[in-house]
């Protein structure tokens, strides 16, 4: 008998459902649900950094692309014997005693402070900073120890902390507070339970300092002083975590009916989209996978008796079976990858976009498809020329910390600068120097690891970064100094979410068999070009120096380690 599994994958603009086969991980149906709030940018600000995003169009789009899935598949709905959900993190949720979002509650409709807190959202840096403060310096346990020694203003408790400052109904308000993944796991299942709702081992052990060590998350004696709320909210939160290859719960009445499948249906308990990612490409353990969009999540696997009991430095978390169960996960990452391009591609459209639309000289028609010309051939010819200047020739420098640095060292007060700029420097100058910053930022990633004991044997890269751009990936190539293999995939993080529903069906009896059987293939690998790699060396220094002089923190690097 057949049978099939769901990976629901939630990005940062939309979020989409893959039916596939558990037998060969093929592909069956597949639907994608833009965030129509999101998309107007409502409850956002960019300009303090705020992003927030309505449940609702979460809940839209998962009741759109399942029923989709499930209606065009000529599947037997008693077949879909799972599904399991991913999500970005730290993405937290505020919501009632009931498990019912706030924003969805009278009063709280369009309150930003109400919504879920994107993870990109870093309105919560002075908070950081406060929780840095005190687990270094409160007497006790460092609960930080196991993120990397600093806790990020994109995670779980810093984002908390800052909504109960600022808004006083909505701390009033809200029992208690859910991962996006959790939210939306607990929202599919029949057991309305929060006490015992099984909530994702990924999100808490990376986000929310969960650990065996203190058994569970810090204590009342922390979290209350940093604000008596949080010591509240401590005992309305979870002792115990699962990773996503367990069963959270039976799909509910109400929901099957809505979605045209079964109660027969398991939902897995939920993970982040980096981690499922990192099982849709088949990792094994000392393989880095790059999950390269708009930022960067870097996964790597290690035994426990390698990783034993040391802390690595500056990454975000090492936790026991948030990617593999019985493994070590380790999670670093760049704020900006692709958000780094697409800033300078803003910059360029600005002319396009303001003085083409005041033009005498073309209708309204013509307008828009030179717009839409321009916009779709921007990059692809900035690529094209940036590829012909020689490594030989002057070119700016630049850093990666346009929204921030995750990794290593987490920082989101840093800014980005650019070096080197003369009357000679051409848009394709920069753009090659913006590349490069992004391929200078993954490689101080695996240098930390590597440092820290880490080792790296293979590097898999996935995401439309690494689909779409050879020349990014070339450049990589160089820099790591190390082959990446590409995903064959698009959607890795709804494979790898299929993968840990068809486990947790039963279907396999753990993540690597059913990863073998069922993860991406590969259709290509980037080798470093040897010639290439000394100039690319040569230029690193000089992305250290600028960024120790943009943060000063940076302890000076034996630079002849490079050369």
């Amino acid at each position: 008998m057949k049978n099939y599994v769901i990976g629901l994958d939630y990005g940062t603009d939309s979020v989409r459902a893959m039916l596939i086969d558990t037998e060969n991980g093929q592909e069956l149906a597949s639907n994608v649900c833009q965030y129509k709030r999101w998309a107007t940018k409502e409850y956002c600000n960019a300009s303090i950094n705020q992003f927030r995003q309505h449940p609702l169009d979460h809940i839209e789009g998962l009741e759109a692309t399942i029923k989709y899935v499930v209606q065009n598949s000529n599947v037997d709905p008693s077949l879909i014997r799972s599904i399991c959900i991913d999500t970005t993190g730290s993405s937290p949720v505020p919501v009632t005693e009931d498990g019912i979002p706030l924003a969805l509650t009278e009063g709280f409709e369009h309150n930003p402070n109400a919504m879920m807190v994107l993870w990109k959202d870093h309105t919560s840096i002075n908070e950081a900073n406060e929780i840095n403060e005190l687990a270094e310096n409160w007497g006790g346990e460092n609960f930080t120890k196991y993120v990397g020694g600093i806790y990020s203003s994109e995670w779980f408790w810093a984002k908390i902390l800052h909504i109960a400052k600022v808004d006083t109904a909505v701390k009033d308000a809200a029992y208690t507070w859910m991962e996006h993944c959790d939210l939306m796991t607990y929202l599919l299942i029949d057991n309305k339970d929060l006490k015992t709702f099984k909530r994702s081992r990924c999100a808490a052990g990376h986000k929310a300092m969960w650990h065996e060590d203190w058994n569970g998350l810090p204590p009342e004696e922390f979290l209350g002083k940093l604000h008596p709320y949080l010591a509240a909210l401590r005992g309305r939160l979870y002792d115990e975590t699962y990773t996503s290859d367990l069963v959270a719960g039976n799909l509910s009445q109400e929901w099957a009916t809505r979605l045209g499948l079964t109660t027969a249906t398991v939902i897995a308990v939920g993970t982040f989209d980096a981690h499922s990612g990192a099982v849709g490409a088949k990792i094994e353990e000392n393989t880095l996978v790059r999950v390269m969009g708009t930022s960067t999540c870097d996964i790597i696997i290690d035994s426990k008796e390698s990783i034993g009991t040391k802390t690595v430095r500056g990454i975000c978390g090492q936790v026991d079976g948030s990617v593999i169960p019985g493994f070590i996960g380790l999670e670093a990452g760049q704020s900006a990858f692709g958000d780094l391009l697409a800033w300078y591609k803003e910059l360029l459209l600005w002319p396009t976009e303001h003085l083409l639309a005041t033009s005498t000289l073309l209708t309204e028609e013509q307008k828009k498809q030179l717009k839409e010309e321009i916009s779709d051939n921007l990059i692809i010819k900035l690529t094209a020329e940036a590829e012909k200047i020689p490594l030989s020739e002057s070119v700016p420098i630049a850093l990666d910390w346009i929204n921030g640095r995750r990794t290593p060292d987490a920082n989101q007060e840093i800014k980005s600068a650019i070096s080197n700029l003369s009357l000679g420097t051409k848009a394709p100058h920069l753009f090659k120097s913006l590349v490069n910053a992004i391929c200078f930022g993954s490689k101080k990633i695996v240098d930390r690891f590597e440092e820290e004991g880490v080792k790296i044997n293979s590097v898999i890269g996935i995401g439309g970064v690494a689909r779409k751009s050879p020349y990014i990936m070339q450049t990589l190539a160089n820099v790591l100094n190390k082959p990446i293999k590409i995903a064959a995939s698009d959607q890795t993080p709804a494979l790898g979410a299929a993968i840990y529903a068809a486990v947790a069906a039963g279907i396999y009896p753990n993540v690597i068999e059913a990863s073998q059987k069922m993860g991406s293939d590969f259709d290509g690998e980037y080798f470093p070009q040897l010639d290439k790699v000394a100039a690319y060396n040569k230029l690193l220094l000089a992305y250290d120096q600028l960024s120790s002089f943009a943060d000063p923190s940076i302890k000076k690097l034996h630079h002849e380690q490079y050369v």
